[in-house]
């Protein structure tokens, strides 16, 4: 299995672990665009994935759903899209790109992080509207920015955030790393961080779930197994790594 990453729409940052690299388009490898939020659950996934077919690797494209949404509509070769909202989804859709009905898998809820331990002693959501707290969230056309927008507008507060973040996992990193007092981030981006953080949990989230859906592609190279990769997250094995990792099963209708 490998990671790719992005850093700009367009420009290509490739990090390999694990298998080295082989063709795109050959019969062994699937590119899977996904949500920055699901990277440690789908890294567990592919691996999965990868004994559970022989042969198959797995190669990973982790960003901000706006972004990833934005490089598969500009051209981007992918063969799995899976998104951490509706909407991001819904312009790969519109785009003609989706080759099956998009699969809400999995479901989210935002919290706040803060220093290991909390030193500046953050009990509630208004709190980070407080003086002399530097706060991070992300940018509203990312998933986690239009959860926090929905929230703020719940609990009745404005905050003036230093920045707004391409994606959570960028949020995470500026609080465990000092640059940031507060951040508001997903319950699985704070299960993830461990002790490097103390997470305080607020009601108002609940007024903001998040809903991650699932698609293959239609320029899928290997659309079967761009299949197996969709089942694969939404059957059992996939559900047992996701609640592992913290996600809420998807709301059903």
């Amino acid at each position: 299995m490998r990671t790719r990453g992005w850093a700009a729409i367009g420009a290509v940052v490739v990090a390999l672990t694990g298998c080295g690299a082989a063709p795109r388009g050959s019969d062994d490898v699937l590119t899977v665009f996904a949500a920055a939020s699901l990277h440690a659950a789908f890294s567990e996934i592919g691996a999965q994935f990868e004994t559970a077919h022989p042969g198959a690797m797995v190669e990973f494209s982790f960003a901000g759903s706006s972004t990833l949404a934005t490089q598969l509509v500009e051209g981007a070769p992918a063969d799995v899209f899976a998104s951490a909202d509706a909407r991001n989804m819904a312009k790969v859709v519109d785009a003609g790109l989706v080759g099956g009905a998009p699969v809400d898998f999995a479901a989210n809820t935002l919290t706040i992080v803060v220093a290991a331990g909390n030193p500046k002693s953050v009990s509630t959501f208004r709190d980070l509207s407080g003086p002399g707290l530097t706060v991070v969230t992300c940018a509203p056309v990312v998933p986690c920015g239009a959860a926090t927008a929905t929230a703020t507008a719940a609990v009745g507060v404005e905050l003036d955030p230093v920045s707004e973040e391409s994606s959570v996992a960028d949020v995470l990193n500026k609080v465990t790393s000092g640059q940031a007092d507060a951040g508001i981030v997903y319950v699985t981006d704070a299960l993830g961080a461990g002790d490097r953080v103390t997470e305080v949990p607020f009601p108002a989230a609940a007024a903001a779930p998040t809903t991650y859906p699932i698609a293959p592609l239609a320029g899928a190279a290997k659309p079967e197994l761009a299949q197996r990769f969709v089942d694969y997250v939404t059957g059992a094995p996939g559900q047992r790594v996701l609640a592992d990792h913290g996600f809420a099963p998807a709301p059903t209708t």
